[in-house]
């Protein structure tokens, strides 16, 4: 592999570099690169809120749009060595439409090659969500790494994803689980020959994070459980509580189980336990397995077939529990009458993080965050009886 000239230990420490910031908004990447001694050149930001918050860190505003100054016909970025660009990920997101770069949000990866043709930095980092490299984006991502090697770039066509929660604190990480996948390319050096075997970026043993994260001795989080504007409302507690008793029930059931069995207590369902689905009618699973004749997925065959052998045992155990704690289940919302248990060997709800999703109730262990979803599904503290 080519190596580079300069002579410093660190990027910050060679006779300094310019940089330039894509879609940069609140200035994550200004961040580091400014603490390495980067001189600014150029940053972009359509949003205006972000823009804002981007001036008041580094006192400049970066508000406006890429593809008015990134075309083939305008060049407003000046000269740099690092272009750093954390492109719009909807396009990609699993909680988008997937539509990829038949959207227009999809195709602003283009205006950054009008950057690296005008220019050629040296260095290009590129950052987007994980599902960028997965398989429903495979042509997207081929046309990316195709596209930088063509512009004589030296990048690796294997992704390299890392998330806060894989990196020590020393280092920046967070308990919280975020992934992100980076896109990082060299410039090849005339008359050098590229690598035809780039290995992607890796976090290296030192940086990565040993131990197990604890939200409240990290984030951390203050003891009290009343602070504004994060109380949870009756019909959540309530919801909590319900399944809670699901819980210990259960809890007590596996523990039973086991002790006939001379067996160490099997965890809780990991599977989504979907409550709406428990019928014992053999007419009405039938119906559900083929709705119209159509049948379902084999993934949600899958669920409903495991859904169906939970309900029957506990049938089996207490029928008159579960007909009394399923009447009450059912008068919720529907997406509260699913539990997604993802907390191992926690014995209760109120030991756990929660997320209230579409999809159900999640509960994981309070050892780190799950991504906070555009506002929407903030983590509820089981411990703190509140919201984060």
């Amino acid at each position: 592999m080519f190596e580079s000239s300069g002579t410093g230990d660190s990027m910050g420490e060679a006779a300094g570099f310019r940089y330039a910031d894509l879609f940069a908004g609140i200035g994550g990447f200004a961040a580091v690169l400014e603490a390495l001694g980067a001189e600014h050149v150029y940053s972009v930001e359509i949003d205006r809120h972000a823009s804002a918050v981007y001036r008041r860190n580094w006192g400049r505003d970066p508000y406006g749009d890429v593809t008015e100054d990134a075309s083939e016909d305008v060049m407003k970025v000046g000269e740099h060595d690092l272009l750093a660009a954390g492109f719009p990920c909807q396009p990609f997101s699993k909680s988008g439409a997937q539509k990829g770069m038949d959207e227009i949000r999809g195709t602003l990866f283009f205006n950054i090659m009008e950057v690296l043709q005008a220019h050629h930095p040296t260095l290009v980092v590129l950052e987007n969500v994980r599902n960028l490299a997965g398989p429903r984006h495979t042509h997207e991502w081929e046309v990316i790494i195709e596209r930088l090697r063509t512009e004589g770039y030296q990048v690796s066509e294997t992704s390299a994803v890392f998330s806060p929660h894989q990196i020590a604190p020393e280092f920046g990480g967070f308990p919280q689980v975020r992934e992100r996948v980076f896109i990082t390319a060299t410039l090849v050096p005339d008359g050098h020959v590229a690598d035809p075997h780039v290995r992607p970026v890796v976090l290296p043993s030192h940086v990565r994070m040993t131990r197990e994260w604890d939200l409240a001795e990290d984030l951390p989080l203050d003891d009290s459980h009343h602070v504004p504007g994060t109380d949870l409302s009756v019909a959540e507690v309530t919801w909590i509580d319900h399944w809670d008793t699901w819980v210990q029930f259960m809890n007590a059931l596996r523990v039973s189980d086991a002790d006939a069995a001379g067996e160490p207590a099997r965890r809780l369902p990991g599977f989504p336990v979907w409550s709406h689905v428990w019928v014992s009618s053999q007419s009405e699973r039938q119906a559900m397995l083929s709705p119209d004749g159509v049948p379902v997925p084999s993934w949600k065959k899958n669920f409903l077939l495991k859904n169906w052998d939970l309900y029957d045992r506990i049938r089996q155990v207490d029928p008159a529990w579960l007909r009394t704690w399923l009447a009450k289940t059912r008068t919720f919302p529907e997406s509260r009458q699913k539990l997604e248990w993802q907390a191992q060997d926690e014995t209760s709800l109120w030991n756990c993080v929660l997320s209230f999703r579409p999809s159900g109730i999640r509960a994981k262990r309070m050892t780190h965050l799950p991504a906070l979803v555009a506002i929407t599904q903030t983590p509820v503290l089981g411990p703190r009886d509140r919201r984060l």
